[in-house]
């Protein structure tokens, strides 16, 4: 199936890092996490265009028959662009719909406020990992259980260890405050990963200096020209990220139903 959205060709690269299957079906495509069924957005259907009411039923159907053991439902759409009025039929059937902003960054300078206190540098050490789940279990992401927090982060770790990037963090003394992931998705692309703050250290520039020293990381080490970041784009991160030096350039699409 061809993907035109640099947001889902980038999930999907990173998505076969962290251990994840991905299927081309010709239609559409599937992304499953056999080890973790509550992670969302490693158990999704790739589809090439928005489906109309009419169509819809007829996805809910393969996506039950394709995760039994998932409760939930998720779509994206592998458009580069469009607005939530392109996913109505997915809200007339009830699904939540987005449409995140995809930023991309060939440069990347200082943000207004650099917070020069901290350390930062990737994870290394079991510590570092563990603190990593605290900053997960930290979010304030609705459906985060403990379970998942340590699924996902040991498949974070595992995208560290086959040497496509770091997942880095912002350290005051030995505590981890914040943090992100940078991997190489493609030749010259690298695409940042969950960019997370702990709730007490918000507002003092964290973020932005992260985002700085990790888009440098991937700039000079990992040989990328093109830095990519998915962001909200009603959500404050998105104009630190525009402060580094990130443009919006596409749209992301997604569709999802929580569980009962």
């Amino acid at each position: 199936m061809d993907i035109s959205s640099l947001a889902f060709r980038t999930d999907l690269a990173l998505a076969r890092l962290a251990g994840s299957e991905v299927e081309d079906r010709g239609d559409h495509v599937v992304v499953r996490t056999p080890d973790n069924p509550d992670y969302y957005w490693g158990n999704f259907l790739l589809l090439p265009r928005a489906p109309s009411s009419v169509e819809i039923p007829g996805w809910e159907a393969r996506f039950a028959a394709t995760f039994p053991r998932c409760r939930h439902r998720a779509y994206g759409v592998a458009s580069p662009d469009g607005t939530r009025a392109d996913l109505a039929g997915f809200a007339d059937a009830g699904l939540e719909v987005d449409a995140s902003t995809v930023m991309t960054a060939t440069a990347v300078g200082e943000p207004p406020r650099p917070n020069r206190e901290a350390t930062y540098r990737p994870l290394h050490t079991d510590d570092d990992w563990e603190q990593q789940v605290g900053l997960w279990s930290s979010s304030e992401e609705d459906g985060v259980t403990p379970e998942f927090v340590r699924a996902k982060v040991a498949a974070e770790r595992r995208m560290t260890e086959v040497g496509a990037g770091a997942w880095w963090g912002a350290f005051e003394g030995d505590r981890l405050l914040s943090s992100m992931g940078l991997f190489a998705a493609s030749p010259g692309l690298a695409r940042f990963q969950q960019v997370q703050t702990h709730p007490d250290a918000r507002g003092r520039g964290l973020a932005g200096t992260l985002v700085h020293r990790v888009g440098r990381y991937g700039l000079e080490e990992l040989g990328a020209r093109t830095l990519v970041m998915v962001a909200d784009p009603e959500y404050l991160a998105i104009r630190i990220y525009r402060s580094v030096g990130f443009e919006a350039t596409e749209t992301q699409l997604q569709a999802q139903r929580r569980p009962s």
